[in-house]
């Protein structure tokens, strides 16, 4: 998947003082999920106030990094990367142009890619696992099928100028029909 470069599979951490007031993250980090009931949180600047999102605590500004998630078992997702200051109040268009490397599940079936218009992704069956692939000097960020070991789309030319952070958006409850958490998949496993 790193076409034969050296790549470093980061550990990733949700980070609490990011997370919107609906998201409930697990004591591990690795784990997140929407709910009904808003927590009552300080409102500090790194945290998201509509967009229903998390970032991981780890940054990075340089090299090739690789993480996998687990989305088994939801209807609505959006996995990426996003520049250090991406804004995080109000509503959020996700794009390049926003700061947003993104990738997402849509009502059960409806894969897209966030480019500022939203590409439909033809993917059947849907991935269970998607590992997320960054190469900063190269301007790229491709998203993969694990299990499949296929390509699911590239951002490609893209100009890093600041710090990334994973980004991770587990969408809505949506009666228990999108209860599943988003998992993080253990840095011993990934690529496996």
């Amino acid at each position: 998947m790193t076409e034969g470069k050296t790549c470093c599979k980061l550990d990733v951490t949700l980070d609490p003082d990011t997370a919107h007031p609906n998201l409930i993250l697990s004591d591990d980090g690795k784990q997140v999920k929407h709910e009904d009931v808003k927590k009552k949180l300080s409102d500090n600047p790194e945290r998201f106030s509509k967009c229903v999102s998390v970032l991981g605590q780890q940054s990075f500004s340089s090299g090739r990094f690789y993480f996998e998630v687990q989305v088994k078992g939801k209807t609505d997702w959006t996995l990426g990367v996003v520049r250090e200051s991406v804004d995080r109040k109000g509503k959020i268009n996700l794009s390049p142009q926003n700061g947003f490397w993104a990738v997402g599940l849509r009502n059960g079936y409806e894969y897209l890619a966030f480019v500022g218009s939203l590409i439909r992704l033809h993917l059947h069956p849907g991935p269970q696992k998607v590992g997320v692939f960054v190469d900063y000097e190269e301007g790229l960020v491709s998203f993969y099928d694990v299990d499949a070991a296929a390509l699911i789309y590239s951002f490609t030319g893209c100009c890093f100028k600041e710090k990334l952070h994973p980004y991770f958006g587990p969408g809505l409850n949506d009666g228990g029909k999108n209860s599943a958490p988003l998992i993080i998949c253990p840095v011993d496993q990934a690529g496996r």
